[in-house]
């Protein structure tokens, strides 16, 4: 007597591995073509749980049998429930403008982002940010980005995301910062465009299935996710200085703020 089976597993004739890397190519090759002008060498993505790190290049990471070398282009798997695809797909683009970087540009020391690198990913219309938002550093080790209304990236992204592309398979265990950082991301203010919301949220199924690290077991993910949310927003705090005042003039609050220095009227830059 054949021994019973858990409907919650896959079909037999499921691949998920197959499923990813098919799509994340697709997503890639895309991209590469309506951004780069198909100029980009093909490169190996992986999927790394690289801590608070959404993904990361690295130039002729690995070698093959006979000798030849290929980059890597990681993405962390941890964050694809809890944010919008449109964020998943900014990461592998600010990945993709590290490898024509390095092979079409001259890279800045280690991890610095440079102004090169930053005038390319603006081109390609996502706009450099420390903070993810507007007012941001637009260089720098640490580096975030943001989708511009009316730029390549969306037009591109929107073609892709209405031509049936779909991620098939998330993390079930996003940690709670992971769950805030889908939930402030600039993505979910892009009006009448796809793959705007977290799928966690989007998602009736993934709503059942996906369980933040730290929230109930029991219950709905998005009410656990917001209660989370709102625990963590407290500390989710950036400084902002104002550079108008020769005494240094600073204060801590959310992104997105609009503060005006009392002393001299110049808006405080988010740092």
């Amino acid at each position: 007597m054949p021994a019973a089976t858990d409907s919650s597993f896959a079909p037999r004739y499921t691949v998920p591995t197959r499923e990813t890397y098919a799509e994340l190519q697709q997503a890639y090759e895309h991209f590469n073509q309506r951004l780069f002008a198909d100029t980009l060498p093909h490169c190996l993505i992986t999927l790394q749980r690289e801590k608070r790190t959404c993904g990361y290049f690295s130039a002729a990471r690995f070698a093959s049998l006979d000798g030849r070398t290929t980059d890597e282009i990681a993405l962390n798997p941890t964050y694809f429930a809890a944010v919008p695809i449109i964020e998943t797909l900014q990461t592998l683009v600010h990945e993709m403008t590290h490898l024509w970087q390095h092979h079409f540009g001259k890279p800045g020391r280690a991890r610095y982002h440079n102004e090169e690198w930053a005038d390319k990913l603006e081109s390609l219309g996502l706009m450099p940010s420390s903070t993810g938002r507007p007012g941001g550093r637009r260089t720098g080790d640490m580096m975030a980005d943001y989708a511009m209304a009316g730029g390549p990236f969306l037009a591109a992204c929107d073609a892709l995301l209405t031509a049936s592309f779909q991620l098939s398979w998330y993390d079930r265990f996003p940690a709670m910062e992971h769950v805030v950082t889908g939930q402030w991301s600039m993505a979910t203010q892009i009006l009448g465009m796809p793959g705007t919301q977290p799928p966690m949220s989007a998602v009736p199924a993934l709503a059942q299935a996906v369980r933040p690290v730290g929230a109930p077991v029991a219950g709905p993910i998005p009410a656990a996710a917001e209660t989370a949310a709102q625990s963590a927003n407290r500390s989710l705090r950036i400084k902002y200085r104002c550079g108008g005042c020769a005494a240094p003039v600073q204060v801590w609050g959310k992104p997105g703020l609009h503060i005006v220095c009392g002393e001299c009227s110049t808006r405080l830059m988010a740092q």
